[in-house]
């Protein structure tokens, strides 16, 4: 199990933009899901393992209004078999002209405890699902039903979310400023380097805010810039 309690608590109280400077370092530079956004940005950070649906191209003879009459439907299947604590991510081929989910289903995944729902495309309802408890983005609302031109077809297997690979099982931080894909085999290191590296970042904020210059400070070249950041980490327990 790559998302342990204490790395799910780590990463609940860093950024997406330090998961992205630490997953860089590693060579990883396409991580960071591209035109999603929070419904409500002022939820705390999403923090989950990957479950994925894959959405093709709707087929009119394939995709009538009676599907979902079909009680193997992968969309529901989906929603109601998403695991306590993961997120749904759904590949949507980044087309918001028709909705993903819309806020029954959500209000579905928010009950069965996941940590959130993440689609390339767009959701319907949007108005009523900024109003859950649950993290939900989004690239735009978008009303018509999935059915319209989203034929679902696979669950749990390896999909493409705004231009990054997701696997079953990576592990997904969000924040308000969007969404980022963990690979499960780094993200005990990663969340590690990201919470020493937003303890820095902490410090240097307030050293800046102060009227402090950047050089020497940002990254730290310079060896009072480094006993400064020790004294602080002392004083707030950091």
């Amino acid at each position: 199990m790559a998302l342990t309690p204490q790395i799910r608590k780590q990463l609940a109280t860093v950024s997406t933009a330090t998961l992205c400077t630490a997953l860089y370092k590693r060579g990883l530079r396409n991580q960071f899901i591209q035109d999603v956004h929070p419904l409500n940005p002022d939820l705390p950070n999403m923090v989950g393992e990957a479950y994925t649906l894959r959405y093709i191209p709707a087929r009119e003879d394939l995709n009538p209004i009676t599907v979902f009459q079909d009680r193997s439907h992968p969309q529901r299947v989906a929603v109601d078999q998403c695991p306590q604590g993961a997120v749904l991510m759904i590949d949507s081929r980044k087309d918001a002209r028709a909705a993903s989910a819309g806020s029954i289903l959500v209000s579905r995944l928010m009950k069965r405890g996941a940590a959130g729902v993440v689609t390339d495309g767009g959701f319907r309802d949007s108005p009523e699902i900024a109003k859950l408890s649950i993290a939900a983005y989004h690239q735009r609302p978008s009303a018509p039903t999935n059915l319209t031109l989203h034929q679902a077809l696979d669950i749990n297997v390896p999909i493409g979310c705004g231009d990054v690979a997701v696997f079953p099982g990576d592990v997904i931080v969000g924040d308000a400023e969007g969404v980022v894909v963990i690979p499960a085999h780094l993200a005990q290191d990663i969340a590690a380097e990201a919470i020493e590296m937003t303890a820095y970042e902490d410090f240097v904020t307030e050293e800046v805010l102060k009227g402090r210059s950047i050089i020497g400070l940002y990254p730290a070249t310079d060896e009072q810039a480094k006993t400064d950041f020790s004294a602080w980490r002392q004083r707030n327990g950091r």
